[in-house]
């Protein structure tokens, strides 16, 4: 008798939160996917700059970085550059350890999350993300794992397989001329899009620095 051909077990795929889980701002969490189109321009002056659509090509949120700054600092701004979150670098980090604080806040209140590599040696960035009340860090809250050279991510929610959102790249003949990497970004339901946005923006600092590519 024939032996029954082994099904593989099916990949993780996305997982639907029941309620909107707002680290930034409830605004930025929708009960669908949310695809958006990521621009980095890598020939400028101030490095680390973006631009973040939607599907229509509507400008979401812009990403800058401060020059003559002691710390290596960014802040996400909506269409119209008000700030949202201040991402900051910690001076002399063994783990490469980000602050984000809401609007341009430095204050220990207006903390929202912390990002730091999981270990000091990789090959591929893994990120540990800690919301402000988990002091202990004995768990993550979410995750990253990913190679920027190749432009692909996975978010998950915890230390677990659970994806929440996804980062892949995408090549097109203006990115090419013009200096510009350019990838999309899926955002899956009632996860707050800024957030995952922010964290984007902190691999790709990471990544730069370490070399972990």
């Amino acid at each position: 008798m024939a032996q029954p051909i082994p099904i593989p077990a099916p990949a993780p795929s996305g997982t639907k939160l029941e309620n909107p889980l707002p680290i930034i701002g409830t605004q930025y969490c929708t009960p669908y996917p949310v695809d958006l189109s990521v621009v980095k321009k890598v020939m400028t002056i101030s490095d680390g700059n973006f631009v973040v659509t939607d599907i229509n090509g509507t400008v979401i949120f812009k990403v800058k970085g401060k020059l003559m700054s002691l710390h290596d600092q960014r802040i996400l701004l909506d269409a119209a550059e008000n700030p949202i979150v201040t991402l900051r670098e910690k001076i002399m980090s063994a783990h490469d350890r980000w602050y984000v604080y809401r609007g341009e806040s430095k204050e220990p209140n207006d903390l929202l999350f912390t990002v730091k590599r999981s270990s000091m040696i990789q090959f591929k960035a893994k990120l540990h993300v800690f919301l402000a009340n988990n002091t202990k860090e004995e768990v993550c809250d979410f995750k990253v794992e990913g190679s920027w050279s190749e432009r692909s991510c996975v978010v998950y929610a915890g230390d677990s397989p659970n994806i929440v959102a996804r980062m892949y790249k995408k090549t097109t003949a203006q990115s090419v001329l013009f200096g510009k990497d350019n990838f999309s970004v899926t955002v899956y339901p009632n996860v707050d899009y800024a957030f995952i946005i922010a964290l984007i923006v902190i691999l790709d600092d990471i990544n730069k620095e370490s070399g972990a590519e």
